[in-house]
């Protein structure tokens, strides 16, 4: 029986095996390409590998792929006998996800990393904001993903992953200069740490240095495989940033090879809410889209979420479906959204379809309802200002410019006090040049 570098027993006779599944860990935990080849070659040099079998899974899973992940963690199942304890309620907790069981699945983590606390694929599942808690759909859902990790933190020491995913924690709770040193402890350890690079570009978009976020994301994702889990979301966060220091050209190109459809080799989910919300964002700072870039974006919302459930992507498929003129579509949405937050996504469709009629007012009534409770979406704080600036924008759209300055100064301070501040929306592009005017 061998360790892994976790210092967890493994139940193989075989090092190829053990070092194999090592490195396909660290690959996962980076967010890089090749985890999956890792723990393929983990089985191949010990078939009866179980937990080779069960990171398999969890790569193919974040690929895409479910069919061969089921398949996957079915032949884990197959060789659990004789595993350990912790390696049974590893592949347990796995099971759980793989049936479709988020709240089951977050309870057996919470479980698990008490006895088992640098059972890293394990504890991975309930970090960052896409993780168990982050999409768990409950208030309170920051403070207790800065539980989770904190708890974690003396059991790791100097570990890349750990300081990088306690950052995230860190920098979503506003302690940003906090995060900002941990971040760069991780990348000081492992400098190809996507989910490090990730989040520090994050923090600088808290922090408001846009030009300092633009400069360090595209260096750091010139060595990145653009087949990489987070590749098209750090494209994403390029765009952003481009479109706040005004370069709308840049912010187009990013769009067209990186995020949108075509272009991103991501997940759905990832092109869905990050096309979206690039294409709205840009229009709040009077970038002109193209009606064809939403009829796009709706057709891609109907074929990957024709029925509601995940409240992250249902939330931005009513913002295409609206922006596309399909009110069939943004219709069904409000009529059966269910899932983590649905009751939050049936008024903010409602305000999508409003802002379509350029009814502003109605916008705002019903975004009211969702504003308290906006984490409960799940994602980062820069994805939901996606909500918090289109609230601004309508009350500017009303003439209540007050109102609109006062509320970001109490919700979203960054953006009030961002260089590029203009008429109540971040920015710094002149709007009259981008109107022809």
């Amino acid at each position: 029986m061998f360790k892994d570098h976790y210092e967890n027993d493994l139940t193989t006779g075989s090092d190829k095996a053990r070092d194999h599944y090592d490195q396909g860990v660290a690959s996962f935990l980076a967010a890089t390409y090749d985890a999956s080849r890792h723990f393929a070659n983990s089985i191949e040099a010990d078939p009866g590998f179980a937990l080779g079998h069960v990171g398999l899974a969890r790569a193919q899973m974040m690929a895409g792929d479910m069919a061969s992940a089921k398949t996957s963690i079915a032949a884990a199942k197959s060789h659990i006998d004789g595993a350990t304890a912790r390696e049974r309620a590893h592949l347990n907790t796995f099971d759980l996800l793989f049936q479709g069981n988020p709240a089951g699945c977050r309870a057996a983590v919470k479980a698990h990393v008490l006895d088992h606390p640098r059972d890293a694929m394990v504890a991975q599942l309930c970090t960052s904001v896409f993780g168990l808690i982050g999409f768990s759909g409950e208030v309170g859902r920051e403070a207790d993903l800065l539980a989770f990790t904190t708890a974690l933190v003396p059991y790791y020491g100097e570990d890349w992953w750990m300081m990088g995913i306690h950052a995230v924690s860190l920098c979503e709770t506003g302690r940003l200069d906090d995060a900002q040193a941990l971040m760069e402890r991780s990348l000081a350890l492992n400098s190809r740490n996507a989910n490090a690079a990730h989040f520090k570009g994050h923090t600088l978009y808290e922090m408001g240095e846009a030009e300092a976020g633009l400069a360090y994301l595209k260096d750091w994702i010139k060595g990145y495989d653009n087949r990489g889990l987070l590749h098209g979301h750090l494209s994403w966060h390029i765009a952003l940033h481009s479109l706040l220091v005004g370069d709308i050209d840049d912010m187009w190109a990013l769009v067209d090879t990186g995020v949108g459809p075509g272009g991103s080799q991501g997940l759905p989910l990832n092109t869905l809410t990050d096309t979206a919300a690039i294409l709205h964002r840009a229009e709040l700072v009077g970038v002109a889209v193209p009606p064809e870039r939403w009829v796009e974006m709706s057709d891609y919302a109907a074929q990957y979420f024709p029925e509601t459930g995940q409240s992250f992507a249902d939330m931005h498929a009513a913002l295409a479906h609206a922006m596309a003129g399909n009110g069939d579509r943004l219709a069904y949405i409000v009529d059966t959204a269910n899932g983590f937050a649905g009751d939050l996504v049936r008024p903010v469709a409602q305000a999508w379809g409003a802002i379509a009629r350029q009814d502003w007012q109605g916008a705002v009534d019903h975004l009211i309802p969702a504003l308290a409770q906006t984490e409960r979406f799940g994602g980062s704080r820069a994805q939901r200002d996606l909500i918090e600036l289109t609230y601004v924008n309508a009350l500017m759209k009303l003439g209540r410019t007050q109102e609109a300055q006062h509320t970001l100064d109490l919700r979203r301070p960054v953006l009030a006090s961002h260089p590029g501040f203009k008429n109540g929306i971040c920015m710094s592009v002149d709007l009259t040049t981008l109107k022809g005017e």
